[in-house]
């Protein structure tokens, strides 16, 4: 079983258009709204290689219900915490370019008594599953919820014999080091953040990755845009993985399908090389996908043979 776990989930709306033009009216040629936050989109993608997926997350609103009912419809077992607050909507604006521009809402704030209920439900279904579970905790923290919040669970999920895989960013990634997670996901900017390193060439990489190690991460999957993916978990035997070039529809969640093949890999017992030929397969197919974490196993496949992994950031 693999556990998703979202805190700050969205509805994210795609807007197609012409040309972004800042400080004018823009007019867009789509509008496609689809359930979103890092953790949806990494059950969608684990769900789309055939594993048992469990979704749990704070929703409120008619926002909320869309979530869930659309992770519903693609077989996620959902199990939701209502919150006072309407789920945010965040927008994902794709020009004819390609360049690809973000706006993310905060988030309502949570109330102590939902939060306590996030938390019950959180431990009954580890302490339920147990060894049997994959847990993957991403994305933001909403207003109301600790810093540490995924140190808890972590700490919680480990506790269960559970493993778990976090991919935060600032004081919410730093905090969940201590409770010595499996795995981490950071990109560059998050590790530069985390560590304090300003990541430009394979040392800084490794120099960077060794930090985050030493605080408290089983392994490291840093990835690193163009110039692919560097997974470690012993310092002395990384590797560098470049996934294979393909037709870019869009990125957004590509880092998550990424998660999900990690979980994935973990869940079926691959080894470390097929673990991140798996994850960086799964991070090109979302490329492909028409909606951010749905892809298919079809491309997954077609992919895994032409990821090519190395000792450094080999062209």
């Amino acid at each position: 079983m693999i556990i998703c776990v979202s805190a700050n989930p969205a509805i994210d709306k795609r807007l197609m258009i012409d040309e972004l033009r800042v400080g004018e009216v823009n007019r867009t040629n789509s509008v496609t709204p689809f359930a979103g936050g890092k953790a949806a989109h990494v059950a969608m993608a684990a769900k789309a290689l055939g594993e048992d997926v469990i979704w749990i997350g704070l929703l409120g609103g008619e926002s909320g219900n869309e979530i869930a009912r659309q992770l519903r419809d693609l077989g996620i077992g959902v199990v939701a915490i209502p919150t006072r607050s309407a789920t945010r909507t965040n927008l994902e604006i794709i020009a004819r370019d390609g360049k690809i521009t973000e706006i993310l809402e905060p988030g309502g704030a949570v109330e102590s008594a939902e939060l306590g209920k996030f938390r019950d439900v959180f431990s009954d279904i580890v302490g339920k599953t147990g060894e049997e579970a994959i847990v993957a905790l991403s994305g933001s923290l909403p207003p109301g919820m600790p810093v540490d919040e995924y140190y808890a669970l972590t700490s919680s999920a480990k506790k269960a014999g559970a493993k778990v895989i976090v991919d935060a960013s600032g004081p919410a990634l730093t905090a969940a080091l201590a409770g010595r997670p499996d795995l981490i996901k950071p990109n560059r900017s998050e590790a530069e953040s985390a560590t304090g390193i300003s990541i430009e060439n394979p040392v800084d990489a490794i120099a960077a990755v060794r930090e985050l190690k030493e605080r408290g991460a089983g392994a490291v999957a840093l990835t690193l845009g163009a110039d692919g993916l560097m997974f470690c978990r012993d310092v002395e035997a990384r590797s560098f993985v470049r996934p294979p070039k393909v037709e870019v529809i869009s990125t957004v969640g590509c880092g998550d399908a990424t998660v999900a093949g990690f979980a994935v890999a973990m869940r079926r017992g691959l080894n470390d090389e097929d673990a991140v030929r798996l994850a960086a397969a799964c991070g090109a197919a979302n490329c492909l996908a028409t909606l951010p974490g749905q892809i298919t196993r079809e491309n997954v496949e077609m992919l895994r043979g032409k990821v090519k992994l190395g000792r450094s950031f080999e062209k």
